[in-house]
């Protein structure tokens, strides 16, 4: 076989994803980590961070350009938030969210007049939310309370929804809800609500241990009116564009968890060789040689399931069981390597003076959000028993 017919690298990236990437950090270094401490210490995302992220073209990166987006790839959106990541993952979950979940939602289920109408806005201006958990469904997704109903002109929501993502500042809101309870699962529909909607509340704000810039809210929703034009895809078809997001989000969390370690371990190799024991830097011993390097075979197993995950998806091919590994072991590397990142700090990485503990915090959400470790094992499981 000829070179030029070789299937690429996982990791190689072409020139255009390569320039993408270095931009992408520069920003995330420029602008982002100067402000993280404070972030997460308000708990509230800073004005700058967000502006430069629409600024950036961050905000809607598969969006075509004559609707206000990038126009790039699911590829490139898994770079950007392994980037973002690397140095806050608090921002680094709201661009996966806006990008896989909300903005994918739009691009394959609205309608021309659905997309001219939300995604301009949702590219350039405000963040979008997606509203699928609720108090009592959890693992259950589709256990859902929130009712939609019929009246003339379209439907009343009426219900409380959980852990919304993004919800503070977003300005439109993927909402799922049950039409028709009787019919179960089939009852579920997805609509696209604004927030200005009268009957739309959101509500506090949850005191999170990690990911605190990120804004995670209750959303209520009280008599709010949408019109049938709000109906994103068909009534009683939401169950399938909930499942289907979530297959794509979780390649997402799994990029943010990828650059999460990835910047635990730069942490730790850069205190490592400054810090000194005994008369030599702490780098030096070969049983801390042996744990970073424990840690970095970590950081890239996780990154080529995410990246198998990503190229799969993009190329068309099924990738559900790899979006579940990839989720999966990229959350337990991630906790694994920001634990191990924070001994290497030694007494320091239990101190707020270092970055250690934060990324330590910022892990643990990833094994619950966007489908539990147990989960993803089932969907595994299920899957190479169906093989």
């Amino acid at each position: 076989m000829s070179a030029s017919l070789s299937p690429a690298p996982l990791t190689h990236l072409s020139d255009e994803e390569s320039l993408f990437r270095t931009s992408v950090r520069d920003f995330a270094e420029r602008t982002i980590r100067p402000r993280v401490a404070e972030m997460d210490r308000d708990a509230r995302l800073a004005p700058e961070v967000l502006r430069g992220l629409f600024e950036m073209g961050l905000m809607g990166i598969e969006v075509p350009t004559e609707l206000g987006g990038a126009g790039a790839s699911f590829f490139t959106t898994v770079l950007a938030v392994e980037e973002i990541s690397r140095v806050d993952p608090a921002v680094g979950v709201l661009v996966d969210v806006q990008n896989t979940v909300v903005m994918s939602a739009l691009l394959k289920h609205a309608n021309d007049d659905q997309r001219r109408r939300f995604l301009p806005r949702l590219a350039t201006e405000r963040p979008g939310s997606f509203c699928l958990s609720e108090s009592g469904s959890g693992s259950d997704a589709f256990a859902l309370a929130c009712r939609a109903h019929p009246v003339d002109g379209g439907f009343r929501l009426e219900g409380r929804k959980m852990w919304v993502t993004n919800a503070r500042e977003a300005g439109t809101f993927v909402i799922f809800a049950n039409v028709n309870p009787e019919a179960g699962y089939k009852g579920i529909t997805a609509f696209v609500v604004e927030r200005e909607a009268p009957g739309l509340t959101v509500g506090k704000a949850e005191d999170k241990l990690g990911i605190r810039a990120s804004s995670t809210c209750e959303l209520l929703l009280d008599g709010c009116f949408v019109a049938h034009e709000q109906v994103l895809g068909e009534v009683g078809r939401g169950y399938k564009i909930a499942i289907e997001l979530l297959n794509e989000g979780r390649i997402g969390i799994g990029a943010q968890l990828v650059g999460l370690a990835r910047g635990a371990l730069e942490q730790a190799l850069a205190y490592a060789l400054t810090r000194e024991q005994f008369g030599r830097p702490i780098a030096t011993n070969q049983g801390m040689q042996f744990w970073l390097a424990e840690l970095a075979v970590d950081v890239e197993t996780a990154r080529l399931t995410v990246y198998n995950a990503a190229r799969l998806r993009e190329a068309g091919q099924p990738f559900v069981k790899e979006a579940a590994i990839a989720k999966y072991h990229a959350s337990q590397v991630a906790e694994r390597v920001a634990s191990r990142a924070l001994e290497v700090f030694g007494g320091a990485g239990f101190t707020k003076d270092y970055p250690a503990e934060k990324l330590f915090r910022d892990a643990k959400i990833g094994k619950i959000y966007e489908g539990t470790s147990f989960m993803q094992l089932q969907t595994i499981a299920k899957l190479i028993l169906g093989e």
